[in-house]
């Protein structure tokens, strides 16, 4: 699908926003069934926006496992089985602590969450909650994204 290959940048090495290329992140798209259907676990991000588990590819994992690292520093997702090809990408927008905001091609990765657990990584700092598919797509801001979520109702 794409081709996932920049690492987290190094302050000074990001571009700005209106002349880069996009850079890549990797994103976990948390899953688990119930009675009433399929659920999303979405993040709270720094800024307090609803989002997916996600980061920058890792040297030593698969784009996949990567985006499974992420949901288990910022969500908790202690096992599941994750995807080894991306179901979508969508654009966003990633804003540093100093201000700059460059653009970020987000390829999600599907994760079906057997369990979680309460103490991980960021739990001090990340809220997280389970939606319903149509719940979820309503908290979150980006479109692709939305396009994604909308495709599990189908």
């Amino acid at each position: 699908m794409i081709s996932v290959s920049q690492k987290q940048p190094a302050l000074g090495d990001t571009p700005c926003a209106d002349t880069a290329a996009p850079l890549t992140q990797v994103a976990a798209l948390c899953t688990r069934e119930g009675k009433k259907g399929t659920k999303i676990l979405l993040v709270k991000s720094s800024r307090g926006r609803w989002i997916l588990p996600k980061g920058w590819p890792m040297d030593d994992r698969t784009d996949a496992q990567a985006a499974k690292c992420e949901a288990w520093e910022e969500a908790g997702v202690a096992k599941g089985r994750i995807g080894k090809t991306p179901i979508g990408t969508y654009l966003a927008k990633k804003r540093f602590d100093d201000g700059r905001v460059v653009p970020c091609l987000v390829a999600v990765y599907p994760l079906a969450v057997k369990s979680t657990v309460d103490h991980y990584p960021e739990s001090e700092t990340r809220e997280r909650k389970w939606f319903p598919v149509k719940k979820a797509i309503k908290r979150v801001d980006e479109t692709g994204l939305k396009d994604i979520l909308r495709a599990l109702l189908s």
